[in-house]
């Protein structure tokens, strides 16, 4: 039985980490990055337990563990003005696997650097695509192409190929933008390297957790849009209007914002759980299939939950039963659905709780102090047995 091979367009994180779970269990597969060269802006990303299992699934586990910043159960939520909330579930249910903080390039690279030569190319926009029972080719703004039996769609909440499998739609502005930014670690030697901190207060809350192994720390404040940043999807924020939205925080907030020199500034949007993932031969994946706001830290998370589904379903295929392959994209695609629908509107009811919309901070609080075993629950899913129970 020979495996189908794979063309998977976008080289971010769930792209990469697609490539890696395919490799582990023998499928050909090539990635195709639009931009010319890898990498991720933006500043850190936060892996969950549920996450670190599929990055240790493929052999990754030692690295992560040795570029992330581990946090400690010091970790804490907190009222705008300091006075402690609540503590942080950073764990799974067994204890056996901690969330880490990492940054985006660094895991970019980690992902990027063990793969094969040959397996990525870069500058490839991918503009057209065909397909018929024999296959399927990708055709890119550069005049070339890649054929392939199956057609992965992991390029993001803009995908090119998104309109092939639904139509067209636009993404959902959150009403909110997130300043995000690194502040080096020596510059604030009394802020903790080991802790998940985050103020919650009317209307806006504010992230600060350690990446690169400690080295920095990663902040992230989510305030509401005003008419300019309502059009923007990132662009350079002001540091001076960042410490004004948190003037009156608490002052550990203030002593962070005192060292930022710069900052990018982000509208969050997501969008409606789709139907449908796949048509034909076509697959969605990551953000492609399901942007979702980070207010539960699952966007990366939930697309390498994706790709060891994916990677495990296609391995039981063979390449010349084309009703075969069409199968084991349905199947990933009914596994995933609804779980991943209900992490989306998790994230868009978890970020009201946090900036206190509909609730009196009493409530508010009662629910963040409840919000651990809901974390549990969303970091003890094990996508690999869910795969192995349809096979029983």
């Amino acid at each position: 039985m020979a495996a189908p091979r794979v063309a998977v367009v976008g080289g971010g994180i769930a792209g990469l980490f697609l490539a890696h779970a395919l490799l582990a269990r023998g499928i050909e597969v090539t990635v195709h990055e639009q931009a010319r060269a890898l990498g991720e802006i933006g500043a850190g990303v936060f892996l969950t337990p549920n996450g670190i299992r599929q990055l240790r699934s493929v052999g990754l586990g030692d690295e992560v563990a040795r570029r992330g910043a581990r946090v400690t159960d010091r970790s804490r939520y907190h009222r705008h003005d300091g006075a402690e909330i609540a503590g942080v579930q950073l764990t799974d249910s067994a204890g056996t696997t901690a969330a880490l903080g990492m940054h985006r390039a660094d895991l970019v690279a980690l992902l990027a650097e063990p793969l094969p030569d040959g397996v990525v190319s870069v500058g490839r926009r991918a503009t057209s695509l065909e397909q018929d029972a024999d296959g399927a080719r990708v055709g890119f703004a550069d005049g070339s192409g890649v054929e392939a039996d199956v057609v992965v769609a992991a390029d993001g909440i803009h995908s090119e190929l998104r309109h092939h499998v639904v139509p067209p739609a636009e993404p959902v502005f959150s009403g909110s933008v997130a300043y995000r930014g690194l502040v080096p670690a020596d510059r604030v030697p009394e802020w903790p390297r080991d802790e998940w901190n985050m103020w919650l207060g009317p209307g806006r809350h504010f992230l600060v957790f350690p990446v690169r192994a400690g080295e920095l720390i990663n902040y992230v404040a989510f305030v509401p849009a005003d008419e300019e940043m309502r059009e923007s999807w990132s662009a350079p924020g002001d540091p001076d209007e960042l410490r004004r939205e948190f003037a009156d925080w608490d002052p550990r907030i203030g002593s962070l914002l005192a060292e930022v020199d710069a900052t990018l500034r982000w509208g969050l949007y997501d969008r409606e759980p789709l139907s449908r993932w796949t048509e034909g031969r076509l697959t969605l994946l990551g953000d492609a299939a399901h942007p979702m706001l980070p207010h539960l830290g699952q966007g990366a998370n939930q697309a390498m939950e994706d790709g060891s589904a994916l990677a495990a379903l296609l391995a039981r295929t063979d390449r010349a039963d084309a009703a075969g392959v069409r199968d084991a994209l349905g199947a990933y695609d009914r596994l995933r659905r609804d779980r991943v629908a209900s992490v989306q509107r998790g994230a868009r009811e978890n970020g009201m709780r946090y900036d206190s919309v509909t609730r009196d901070l009493a409530a508010r609080d009662a629910e963040m102090v409840a919000h651990a075993r809901y974390r549990r629950r969303l970091y003890d899913y094990d996508v690999l047995a869910e795969v192995g129970a349809l096979a029983s």
